[in-house]
């Protein structure tokens, strides 16, 4: 058994697996560094991480095309831990590439619910429990005047963090590879990718609700001296984030019907906030 394990290790495909993965890894530390905007943000690291998978997998430069297109996309899933994401990423861009079944879609249908679970997990973790009881014990030997303080919080966070970095690729890798040939043999790719897509679209609104704001400083004045009426207090009884909501639906139709460049739209919501702002509106 021991012996079989060592030859399927050093067969040539288990190689320029371990070769590609190396490669991903330490081009991986470029995605949360790689922030290019509200439409892309972590998109380009991820590309760049995924570029081993995508020459080695795919023969022509239209499925080349097809690959990079397909992840320009929106991207953003905690540090350490969207690396489980990228190595079932490169799995199925495997299966892709082999199978002329496989649908293409169900890639960013499965990358883009995974986002929303690992960050929630991974900012607990790191954020709210590794980097804390680092840093207790960091300043705990810094209170005593010795400068090992800061080493220790470094060496406490950075060395879990690294391995866990490490690790996620090549689970990812490994359990993509296999989950995906089990569902596509009992057929229930067509589900998840569905359960994916509405999971995604979930995370989508729920960031678009809570991160486009809205909030109006315009009131009607009263005749008698009264309290004046403020017109965001109808807005909100009538539809709470309703003018988020429109002004998000608006950019949609614009970018998905009109074919109005993505800048172009940015460049018009910072003008008209400008106005409303001089105007006393907002």
């Amino acid at each position: 058994m021991k012996l079989l394990s060592q030859k399927k290790a050093q067969s040539p495909e288990a190689i320029e697996d371990k070769k590609m993965l190396r490669s991903m890894f330490w081009r991986s530390w470029t995605i949360n560094m790689s922030r290019t905007g509200a439409y892309q943000y972590h998109a380009i690291g991820l590309l760049y991480t995924l570029l081993p998978a995508i020459n080695r997998f795919y023969k022509t430069d239209e499925e080349k095309a097809d690959a990079l297109v397909r992840h320009t996309t929106w991207y953003n899933a905690t540090m350490h831990l969207n690396n489980l994401i990228t190595g079932i990423v490169a799995a199925m861009e495997r299966s892709n590439a082999e199978s002329d079944d496989f649908d293409p879609n169900s890639i960013t249908a499965v990358k883009t619910s995974l986002m929303g679970p690992i960050s929630g997990i991974g900012d607990s973790f790191f954020w709210g429990i590794l980097r804390v009881i680092a840093a207790g014990i960091g300043i705990s030997i810094a209170s005593t005047g010795s400068p090992l303080g800061a080493i220790i919080f470094l060496l406490l966070y950075n060395i879990p963090a690294f391995l866990i970095h490490y690790y996620m690729l090549d689970i990812g890798y490994s359990l993509g590879t296999n989950f995906i040939r089990k569902v596509y043999e009992s057929g229930a790719m067509k589900v998840i990718t569905k359960a994916s897509s509405m999971l995604g679209l979930m995370m989508v609104g729920s960031m678009t609700a809570s991160h486009v704001k809205f909030k109006t400083t315009l009131s009607v004045a009263v005749n008698g001296g009264g309290d004046p009426i403020l017109i965001q207090e109808y807005l909100d009884q009538l539809f709470k984030g309703l003018v988020p909501m429109a002004v998000t639906l608006l950019a949609f139709y614009l970018i998905r019907n009109k074919r109005v460049n993505v800048n172009w739209i940015m460049l018009g919501i910072i003008l008209l906030s400008v106005v409303l702002g001089l105007l006393g509106v907002v």
